[in-house]
């Protein structure tokens, strides 16, 4: 099993900064992608960004220029660093990585538990 702790969200006014954290634990053998993934009351979950463990990113329009995803391999921990925060970005924000066990060929994903961010002024 694969445990996803997150940290890092709060209450910001529009234009500040805030950084997210997420930690991967258990049994894990290889960790492939690591992103993020968003859901604002009555819309549907959408992605905000992956990172691969080539270092390749893929970012969602509407955050490009703003967020700034990075990894660290050795803690197998994914970051979103959050910038220029708009009303807009309000949303409870999910870590998700896919990878591998150990002793297991399944290729799996994960799903933390959602930290919460209201950019509000």
């Amino acid at each position: 099993q694969v445990q996803l702790v997150e940290s890092g969200g709060g209450l910001v006014q529009p234009g500040g900064s805030l950084r997210l954290s997420c930690a991967a634990s258990g049994n894990i053998s290889s960790i492939n992608i690591m992103g993020w993934y968003r859901q604002a009351p009555g819309k549907q979950r959408e992605l905000v960004v992956v990172i691969r463990d080539g270092g390749s990113t893929d970012y969602a329009d509407s955050v490009k220029g703003r967020f700034t995803i990075s990894r660290d391999n050795v803690k197998n921990t994914v970051y979103l660093q959050m910038n220029s925060l708009k009303p807009e970005d309000t949303a409870l924000y999910y870590c998700n990585v896919g990878g591998y066990t150990t002793g297991s060929a399944r290729y799996r994903y994960y799903w933390g538990q959602g930290t919460q961010v209201t950019v509000s002024s």
